[in-house]
């Protein structure tokens, strides 16, 4: 796997000289690796877009017909078509491509078992992300995270004929991947063939707003022998679907991009521009009775204006049984600076207490290469939830060896007016030590969610102020 990803991601040096970035360089091998596979798998395709057709060719030739089989593959149906919809090739020296496609035919894919070649896949989409804001940063979620996330939530489809398991902000397919591994690792891969196929064909599903991580999912899942339904669009701003799901996990994009009015939505019962709360709210909506969920939020939805509304909601309708604050760094090199959590809660269940584990206070800031991710940094966090996936196992603070792991009642929810972001007790020992304060990175970035926050406010009320102007100035005209 290692030889695998450093001969394809070494070429990839090479086309930053054609003017390919590194989410170009992973789109057009998607598209490479795609079309070498079918061949290799014997899939039925239109001839003249065969894999040997296009290693065939050389110089314009090659370009020209390459430009052809991706216009063509978009038209087909099914996975193929949507795997190539709008593909469009970024090569403009042919001799970059020849050489790509030489590299790709070297490699016999379909004779890799599935764990080489989609983790040499994905260790193309990590070395993507880690390139930072070109790269596919913004869609990525650190593995190790998201492992540990699986572990808790246990998504099992075993458990009935009709299981679903959805991210409404799919970026790569990471926790349906992982989902579809913590499966494979608890059966020892020993399914029946009818509950495989029913498994690998309608139990995975996801909503990915951009279509290049759209694409990047599918051929991702496609790696691992899942046919997942990624639908392309705007989870929430778009009506929703009336479907529900078992299990959903997912990690909503971060910052205010977009996210300038509240969406028209009737299911939403606060209305609200912040992208995260209404993502939260979608969740919730989506949510079978008895479904949970895991979501990755960023500091800031745990005490905006209206956080405090939708969590008194949230509270009501499901059980907020546990709450994991992240070390600072968790999404480095991809979000460095920004401070997150997961909330963790189960449809259809009134929350009684809600138990917060504090990973980040005093713990050292994550770094790529000193202070790496590792699954160490959320061990003792899984002992703490413990095997029931609805939170619902024996909890003893005690098993916390530095007091991370606490317990508040409903009631302590409510006194801090259901600001989640209020639920803290260990100090900061940093705050007193000059050598140990924040990174200059970290309190700008602080600073920008403040203000962020802050206009959101202030446009809710100005949208107050005009509503209450519109309805003095209509009851002017009427008398």
């Amino acid at each position: 796997m290692t030889d695998v990803v450093g001969k394809l991601w070494g070429f990839c040096h090479t086309l930053r000289h054609d003017g390919i970035d590194y989410g170009d360089y992973i789109e057009q091998l998607t598209y490479l690796l795609f079309l070498k596979m079918i061949e290799e798998k014997g899939v039925k395709i239109p001839p003249e877009y065969a894999w040997t057709v296009l290693r065939e060719k050389s110089g314009v030739d090659l370009t020209d017909h390459y430009m052809k089989t991706l216009r063509g593959l978009g038209e087909q149906p099914g996975m193929l078509g949507a795997i190539y919809a709008g593909a469009l090739s970024r090569f403009s020296n042919p001799v970059n491509l020849k050489r790509l496609v030489n590299l790709i035919d070297e490699i016999e894919w379909t004779a890799l078992n599935v764990d080489v070649k989609a983790a040499a896949y994905e260790g193309l989409l990590e070395k993507s992300a880690a390139e930072g804001k070109k790269g596919a940063g913004q869609y990525f979620t650190p593995r190790i995270l998201i492992q540990s996330i699986v572990r808790c939530v246990q998504p099992d489809p075993r458990k009935s004929k009709d299981f679903s398991i959805h991210d409404p902000a799919a970026g790569t397919g990471g926790f349906l991947v992982c989902a579809y591994e913590w499966l494979m690792e608890k059966t020892k891969g020993g399914l029946e063939r009818s509950e495989a196929k029913r498994i690998l064909t309608s139990t995975y599903s996801g909503t990915e707003l951009v279509p290049r991580p759209r694409r990047l999912a599918l051929m991702n899942l496609y790696l691992h022998g899942i046919q997942a339904a990624i639908y392309l669009g705007d989870a929430i701003y778009e009506p929703k679907r009336g479907i529900g799901y078992d299990c959903v996990m997912t990690n909503p994009p971060f910052g205010t991009k977009g996210a300038n009015q509240a969406p028209n939505r009737d299911d939403f019962t606060v209305a609200t521009s912040n992208k995260q709360l209404n993502f939260v709210q979608h969740v919730m909506s989506i949510l079978k009775p008895g479904g949970r969920a895991a979501i990755v939020v960023p500091d800031n939805v745990l005490f905006v204006d209206q956080a405090g509304e939708v969590f008194k909601i949230l509270t009501e309708d499901c059980d907020l049984h546990t709450v994991l604050r992240l070390p600072n760094g968790t999404f480095t090199p991809y979000s460095p600076g920004t401070k997150t959590n997961v909330i963790f809660f189960t449809k259809g269940y009134q929350t009684e207490k809600v138990w917060v584990y504090d990973a980040r206070t005093n713990v050292p800031r994550i770094t790529k290469k000193d202070r790496p991710l590792t699954p160490q940094h959320f061990a003792e966090f899984e002992a703490c939830f413990g095997l029931n996936p609805e939170g619902r196992a024996k909890r003893d603070p005690k098993k916390s060896k530095e007091d991370r792991w606490r317990c508040f009642s409903i009631n302590e929810v409510k006194e801090r007016d259901f600001k989640i972001d209020n639920l803290k007790w260990l100090k900061d020992e940093s705050l007193d030590d000059m050598d140990e304060l924040p990174e200059p990175e970290e309190l700008v970035v602080d600073a920008i969610a403040e203000l962020e926050s802050a206009v959101i406010e202030l446009n809710a009320i100005v949208t107050m102020l005009e509503n209450s102007n519109s309805l003095e100035a209509s009851s002017l005209e009427n008398k």
